[in-house]
């Protein structure tokens, strides 16, 4: 991607609400650098403050940046049910004044009682969020198409609503948040070999990686999968990097190439905690005391020593991990964690 516009020059052309008050730091992981025989650091988007934190903060700027610019008094998302995106739309949501309506997906069915009643589940209710239910998970134009109705429903009470779309039918406006944090690590940290970040929807994957190469930086970028095998993910990324290129104004997208997809620690599957995932979970905790979520961190951090395992990431290299957070989703474990 040859560009003379930076970064910046591309999101200037969009509506954004500040919900990001200062950037998220670069920590070193010594420990664990020591451990793995590499040059480990994580990119705390854990710490963005809004509601607790996460990567959906940076997407949120520019979804609520639409919302208040159409005058929008109502914002409904989709998720599962520990869905960290549905807990920062209503933290966002409650911040602006208006109605979150958040609809939970059965993407893991069969789970305990906690993983329905806390963690994002119970920071939403706080929230003063609207939660209604959608028994598919696999769904996501079905899904979609429920918040419409919904939203149909609202405009004949006289509210203006905003739909924050999941599906790969609509403009990844998400995906611009990334592309900031991809320009904020480059000023922060410039010299890392490798950038590993958790790759579900595609937003913060594609974003982060088409900011990377508008930025002119040329690391590998590995998106560890969290919902999909790593060629359905692979065509998706294709997907969410095309239409963010169409958004932008962009003449030609991130090639092929640089699309790196890696499903070693997906199973059992979608929010499942899987053995490879426990003991990345448990091996950050107690060697640098960052807590990681089952669903999206843990998986990454274990894709990470997949890859060492594997030998494309190698001794020496400067890696840098992307924390995008989820943490409260952890208490919705309890039995799975086994501390019930």
């Amino acid at each position: 991607m040859s560009e003379t516009r930076t970064v910046a020059d591309f999101l200037d052309g969009f509506p954004r609400a500040e919900l990001m008050t200062a950037e998220t730091p670069v920590e070193h992981l010594a420990r664990l650098s020591e451990a793995l025989d590499i040059d480990l650091w994580i990119k705390r988007d854990d710490l963005s403050g809004l509601g607790l934190g996460g990567n959906k903060t940076r997407q949120l700027e520019f979804y609520f940046g639409e919302a208040l610019a159409n005058k929008a008094d109502t914002v409904l998302i989709t998720g599962a049910v520990q869905s960290n995106f549905v807990r920062s739309t209503a933290a966002a949501a409650a911040l602006f004044g208006m109605k979150a309506i958040l609809q939970l997906e059965e993407r893991a069915p069969g789970m305990g009682d906690a993983y329905y009643r806390s963690g994002n589940v119970l920071l939403a209710q706080l929230l003063g969020a609207e939660h209604m239910s959608y028994p598919v998970g696999e769904d996501e134009a079905g899904a979609d198409n429920a918040l419409h109705e919904r939203a149909a429903g609202l405009r004949t009470e006289g509210r203006t609503p905003y739909v924050i779309h999941l599906g790969l039918g609509h403009p990844p406006l998400g995906a611009l948040g990334y592309m900031a944090c991809a320009e904020e690590l480059t000023r922060q940290m410039n010299d890392f070999d490798v950038a590993v970040v958790p790759s579900g929807s595609g937003a913060t994957h594609a974003g982060f990686l088409s900011g990377l190469r508008l930025a002119g930086h040329s690391a590998d970028v590995f998106g560890i999968c969290v919902r999909r095998n790593r060629d359905s993910q692979f065509l998706r990324m294709q997907t969410v990097l095309e239409k963010l290129a169409d958004l932008l104004g962009l003449k030609e997208t991130v090639p092929d190439r640089d699309i790196i997809t890696w499903d070693g620690a997906l199973a059992p599957g979608y929010g499942r905690l899987g053995e490879s995932t426990r003991t990345a979970l448990v091996m950050m905790a107690q060697k640098e005391g960052i807590f990681l979520d089952p669903v999206y961190t843990a998986k990454t951090f274990a894709g990470l020593l997949g890859l060492l395992k594997e030998g494309r990431i190698r001794p020496g290299q400067k890696v840098v991990m992307i924390h995008t957070g989820g943490v409260p989703a952890l208490f919705g474990y309890q039995e799975e964690l086994g501390v019930a």
